[in-house]
């Protein structure tokens, strides 16, 4: 699937990320007002770790705090970049993320991932199983959470996980369910990207192979015979206040790669403005470039 098509299927998307380490409530949710007023930010996330670096560190829980932020925001659409699948079970997952939904009015973006940290799993007594099961446990939450979605009750037999007359009420606002998001560069990963996943998030280092990653889901897609445009490609985009033509070059170039949503990392308390310079210096300019380009397209 080319770029070029992926792009007229499917507008830019722009978004920010906040880290929930070394910040109070109060000053994310300041960053997360300011973005929900700037009209170029559709999306924003938090992050899902249970320590930072410093492992006594402050480090807010992803979930909760995305409940708080819900109910202070009107139109973002909102998430956790991405949860890790190993760390709450998939039908317990599947409740949290159903409330958050109904709290956002239905903004919710539901991301979810293998899990990796093998610190923070030793740390909390969480067993971490090799990269396989953590894969195939993901193919499993992901089919068990939109069942749970979407059936009045549900019984599940699976490998890994299973329910019995289970039920998910209220369900999310959003239909058939809140849209997933799968981050992930694995090529077992991947598969489970091409079966489940309306946006994928990829971290590969370079666009050449993130243009590599998504030909391979292409190819996962044509085998199940699903039309790749339908899943959105993310990329995170680091920013340098001191150089925010790096931030828009590098966007650029994973926009030429495939990438449809791009997500920003801005500190947080944001003392320096990063929030608004980005908007105007790199977000707003892109979707310009490309809005235009776009029209070009059209008319020719």
């Amino acid at each position: 699937m080319s770029a070029q098509r992926l792009r007229a299927q499917r507008p830019l998307r722009f978004g920010i990320k906040t880290a929930p380490t070394q910040a109070t409530y109060e000053a994310l949710l300041a960053v997360w007002r300011e973005a929900d007023g700037l009209p170029v930010f559709e999306h924003a996330w938090v992050n899902d770790h249970l320590m930072g670096n410093t492992p006594s560190d402050p480090y807010l829980e992803a979930w909760t705090l995305l409940a708080a932020l819900a109910a202070q925001t009107q139109r973002l659409r909102i998430g956790v970049m991405v949860t890790g699948n190993t760390y709450r079970h998939p039908a317990l997952l599947a409740k949290m993320a159903a409330t958050v939904d109904v709290l956002a009015h239905g903004r919710l973006n539901f991301g979810i991932g293998t899990g990796w940290s093998e610190r923070e799993h030793l740390a909390s007594g969480i067993p971490l199983p090799p990269p396989g099961e953590r894969v195939r446990r993901l193919g499993e939450a992901c089919a068990l959470i939109q069942k749970l979605w979407t059936e009045p009750v549900v019984s599940f037999t699976g490998h890994y996980y299973q329910l019995r007359d289970a039920y998910c009420e209220p369900k999310p606002i959003q239909r058939p369910h809140p849209p997933f998001v799968i981050g992930g560069e694995g090529d077992q990963t991947l598969r489970v990207v091409a079966q489940y996943a309306d946006i994928w998030d990829c971290s590969v280092e370079s666009p050449e192979e993130y243009q590599r990653k998504g030909a391979v889901v292409d190819g996962y897609c044509a085998a199940l015979g699903r039309d790749p445009a339908t899943i959105e490609r993310s990329r995170h985009i680091s920013v340098d206040l001191s150089d925010l033509r790096a931030a828009y070059s590098e966007s650029r170039a994973f926009i030429e790669a495939g990438a449809t949503h791009l997500i920003y990392h801005i500190p947080v308390p944001d003392e320096e403005s990063v929030l608004r310079r980005v908007a105007v210096e790199v977000a707003m300019p892109l979707s310009e470039e490309y809005a235009a380009s776009s029209q070009a397209t059209g008319e020719n």
